[in-house]
């Protein structure tokens, strides 16, 4: 018997699905998931994904000729853009629908920035796409992993940011609570210490 749960892929002790809230929303996100990312115990791409019916996760390194994503980008009753801070990437709240009665369809690359660029180079199928690119000025709250820098979020932080911007009237909070339990989680399995000494920032008052 798998030690490992089958729907968010993490070690059964450390599940998560009793805390992954499926949200509505009219935008959908597409998950394109480098292959060195699906098993990492903090990854984060699945529970974006359980928590967006609407939403896909597609797994791979090219994907140019992936059938199930170009039949998605076929579909012209969304308007599909990437986020990748390309040089002619504009931010998320700048884009205009080319159509009213369109939603927008957002595309992510789940990766270390290495390879997310490269998932990028190769599949050329996305190079048409307007890219977007998130505020600068966000912060993340992924603090059980070293970031490259203080505005590095996670996928789950960025398909939430992604939403509320696109729908401010209505509150997706809620698709957070599992990579929160998560975090606590983690935290509560390390040695004394440790958590406090490598991960967390100290005090503005120290």
């Amino acid at each position: 018997m798998s030690r490992y749960c089958p729907k968010c892929l993490k070690a059964k002790r450390a599940c998560i699905c009793q805390w992954i809230q499926p949200v509505h929303c009219d935008t959908q996100l597409i998950i394109l998931q480098h292959p060195s990312e699906e098993k990492r115990p903090l990854g984060t791409a699945r529970i974006l994904s359980l928590s967006l019916p609407n939403g896909h996760l597609f797994i791979g390194e090219n994907f140019s000729t992936h059938q199930a994503l170009n039949d998605l980008l076929a579909d012209d009753t969304y308007q599909s853009v990437v986020l990748y801070p390309g040089e002619d990437s504009v931010e998320l709240s700048q884009v205009q629908l080319a159509a009213s009665n369109k939603h927008l369809r957002v595309i992510l690359l789940d990766g270390t920035w290495k390879k997310a660029f490269k998932m990028w180079k190769l599949s050329t199928n996305l190079h048409a796409l307007p890219l977007v690119k998130l505020p600068e000025t966000l912060q993340g709250d992924y603090r059980i992993r070293k970031a490259p820098s203080p505005n590095a979020l996670s996928t789950v932080e960025a398909g939430h940011h992604i939403i509320q911007t696109l729908e401010p009237e209505r509150n997706f909070d809620a698709m957070l609570v599992a990579f929160e339990k998560m975090i606590e989680f983690q935290i509560q399995q390390m040695p004394s210490g440790v958590y406090e000494k490598n991960y967390r920032a100290p005090d503005s008052n120290e």
